[in-house]
């Protein structure tokens, strides 16, 4: 690096906003027009905020090899510093932190944001909804992208897609779902749609921030909780309280991690830069995907030899009442606004269009495979 005087590197630091406040409860100003960023050779600091414990098995392991990634594609001349879950702002503080300037990037996902803008848990999944590879290729090729863009514009953030923990578990209860009468009075740690389709079914539906889950779990202020998958789940220690894990994962058949840009912040990037944030963002998507399928299937295995987890299914008859409810409520959801309308319908034609060619393509295949066919 080539030494600067204080004066450069203050001059950086005010116009990228990196001078603003280093704690929760602080807001930044909103950044200036980091003029500094378009000289070659100019080192810039970012700071990224994510909604993980550091390091956690799947996203927070995500986030870290993003903020890595993108140093080396940049060849030093972007560092990013990752600050995990409550280090500089809460874990459901990441938007606003990313959109006032207090960080220039933030790792979360999208249905954290349903209270600011309820069309937001169709970016990480809806019930009965896209696998992940269907979603990815609603967003990049069915003109997801381009509404994620519009919805968060407001917040002055630009959102990709930069990890994904795969098909979700339906979560871990400490009492048997034999029935719909079981679900009647359960608390139950599920954010986004699928928290609404428990509630009008009898339950109670919370949003906990992950770091809350665990000791929430262990004092009984929620009865059950879903998380990602059997990798991640395991990491966090669910299984040393509740041993009956339950599948399918109606509410989360996909797991979208995403990057939170600030827009001021990405837009005065030189285009090298910028190009390289994007294709790092791009990769990991990727990457992550093939590091959660393998290591939810070894973490599956362990959860049911070394920790006596049990794996349950939901009965047909739950099933469905989770099934018809959901169409209730997207339904619902479709008409609240031109915008939420226009991303339901634009989720529909995907899936209406994807569905047949995954049920000819995967379904059918796996049947054979498995010898059922």
């Amino acid at each position: 690096m080539n030494k600067q005087t204080n004066t450069s590197k203050l001059s950086r630091r005010a116009a990228l906003g990196l001078g603003a406040g280093i704690g929760a409860g602080l807001v930044a100003a909103p950044l200036a027009a980091p003029a500094l960023a378009t000289e070659q050779g100019a080192v810039l600091e970012w700071k990224m905020v994510t909604s993980w414990p550091k390091n956690l098995p799947g996203p927070g392991i995500t986030a870290q090899r993003l903020c890595d990634r993108i140093g080396k594609m940049s060849g030093g001349r972007l560092n990013v510093r990752l600050f995990a879950a409550g280090e500089l702002v809460p874990s459901l503080g990441v938007l606003d932190a990313v959109g006032s300037g207090t960080a220039q990037i933030g790792h979360s996902a999208s249905f954290f944001w349903q209270g600011k803008m309820p069309a937001s848990v169709f970016f990480t999944a809806i019930p009965f909804g896209l696998l992940p590879q269907e979603h990815i290729t609603w967003i990049e090729q069915g003109g997801g992208q381009a509404l994620w863009d519009e919805l968060y514009e407001p917040f002055n953030v630009k959102p990709v897609m930069a990890g994904n923990t795969g098909v979700q578990m339906g979560g871990w209860f400490k009492r048997e779902i034999n029935s719909l009468e079981d679900l009647k009075g359960l608390t139950i740690r599920m954010p986004g749609l699928g928290g609404e389709v428990m509630r009008r079914l009898g339950a109670t539906p919370v949003n906990l921030a992950p770091g809350d889950i665990f000791p929430s779990l262990q004092s009984g202020v929620v009865d059950a909780t879903e998380f990602l998958g059997p990798w991640s789940d395991r990491a966090m220690g669910f299984q040393k309280i509740v041993k009956s894990y339950y599948a399918p994962g109606f509410h989360e058949p996909n797991g979208t991690g995403e990057a939170l840009l600030n827009k001021t912040a990405f837009e005065g990037l030189p285009e090298d830069l910028q190009a390289i944030v994007l294709e790092a963002c791009q990769a990991e998507n990727a990457r992550s995907l093939a590091e959660s399928d393998w290591e939810n299937a070894g973490s599956l295995q362990a959860l049911q030899e070394e920790d006596g987890v049990t794996v349950k299914f939901y009965p047909q008859d739950v099933l469905a009442a989770l099934k018809s409810t959901s169409v209730e409520v997207l339904e619902e959801f479709a008409a609240k606004d031109d915008l939420s309308g226009r991303i339901h319908e634009s989720y529909r034609a995907a899936l209406k269009r994807l569905a047949p060619w995954s049920n000819v393509s995967l379904r059918h295949f796996l049947a054979a495979r498995d010898g059922e066919a």
